[in-house]
């Protein structure tokens, strides 16, 4: 069997939480079949000759294309932005090359994004939306004020109609959670899983830091982790005034970096999360806007670490009460200082939260669907 399989970024490597997803999905389609993969390359970006060989063909694009440039497309074409973004003529050439020279039995496209370069006339196509882009930008305009408003609320009109359009021509739709696929009838979740040999807290060796230590991890160029850091930073680590709140993971704004101080670290890019995971004394995910499950939150939990998580974070998650619930401000800082004054609570809690997730989210487990969906032969 071959697969064609198509990513708006390049599957690897698997470090940050569209990638971890799309990595495992296509592992766990190349043992199983030959897969074909055609997707976008951050601009200078380097793969490794290890990942290319997961595949039996990889085509890899460069995407420069300004923000600034894609807007202007789309409202000259009434499209999306978010498509316009991702529009590339290379990308076209590459799927109407491999579908006329390879015998592709199905293809399996990773985000909304590159269902714009799916053939309309073809047996089986697995669109795998992850979220529904659309409901996040229209939370966006919910928050937002004049031009920008504006253009979140056109974001998520025209994205709307482009994914119901998809969604009634392929083969199945899938996002990562149940609450996202009900927002779209017809839709099935596959839930994210999480590696737990990697996030071991046996195997970590934790990074030297200030404690009592509060760590929260994720990409810190993606508006809703800038939001949920900036929002904890100047809201609850001044309700507990011995506490370090140390901010992990790469590209942090200006907004970010300027949150720095006594009481604050911002990291930049680490070699890896789990020793500051490992560090923690308490994990926290104050996302006010999260779409599907947070990557973030499972891999906390996997390291064994008490995890205090907004209700939008842990939404989706079966964490069967392992991580704590908070919303408010004040809350959170009153179930931290609970599990900074007990240590016992704060590692049972920890410990059950891993097992949990060895329980519940193994990616072999979660993916098992996808044989039949993709009509593949059991490994």
């Amino acid at each position: 069997m071959e697969i064609l399989f198509l990513a708006h970024r390049a599957p690897f490597p698997p470090d940050r939480g569209d990638r971890i997803r799309s990595f495992n999905i296509l592992s766990y389609l190349a043992a199983r079949a030959r897969v074909h993969l055609v997707a976008f390359v951050d601009d200078g970006a380097e793969v490794a000759a290890d990942h290319r060989a997961l595949v039996d063909e990889c085509i890899l694009v460069p995407r420069s294309k300004s923000q600034a440039r894609a807007a202007v497309e789309g409202l000259a074409t009434n499209r999306p932005v978010s498509l316009t973004a991702f529009a590339d003529r290379r990308i076209g050439a590459a799927v109407e090359d491999l579908l006329g020279r390879r015998p592709i039995d199905a293809i399996y496209a990773f985000s909304s994004q590159m269902a714009q370069y799916l053939p309309r006339d073809f047996s089986r196509i697995i669109m795998d939306f992850v979220d529904l882009d659309s409901a996040k930008f229209a939370a966006y305009a919910d928050d937002a004020r004049g031009p920008i408003k504006w253009m979140m609320r056109r974001e998520a009109r025209l994205l709307n109609a482009f994914e119901q359009d998809v969604a009634s021509r392929v083969s199945a739709s899938l996002f990562v959670s149940a609450p996202e696929a009900a927002l779209l009838p017809g839709s099935i979740a596959i839930e994210n899983g999480i590696d737990t040999v990697r996030y071991d807290p046996a195997h970590a060796v934790a990074a030297p830091a200030p404690h009592p230590l509060i760590v929260f991890t994720g990409q810190m160029d993606y508006r809703p982790n800038v939001d949920a850091v900036a929002w904890f930073a100047q809201r609850v680590t001044p309700l507990l005034p011995d506490v370090h709140f140390a901010i992990v993971g790469r590209a942090p704004t200006a907004q970010v970096r300027s949150l720095a101080g006594e009481q604050v670290t911002v990291t930049g890019e680490v070699a890896d999360v789990q020793s500051w995971l490992a560090a923690a004394d308490v994990v926290v995910a104050p996302l006010h806007l999260a779409r599907g499950i947070q990557n973030k939150v499972l891999e906390a939990m996997a390291m064994a670490r008490p995890v205090i998580a907004s209700p939008a974070a842990a939404e989706g998650i079966d964490h069967a009460g392992t991580i704590q619930i908070a919303a408010q401000a004040a809350d959170y800082a009153s179930k931290i200082r609970d599990l900074l004054d007990d240590p016992a609570q704060a590692a049972s809690l920890g410990a059950a939260a891993r097992q949990q997730v060895i329980a519940r989210y193994g990616w072999d487990a979660r993916l098992k669907p996808l044989d039949e969906l993709m009509g593949l032969a059991p490994a």
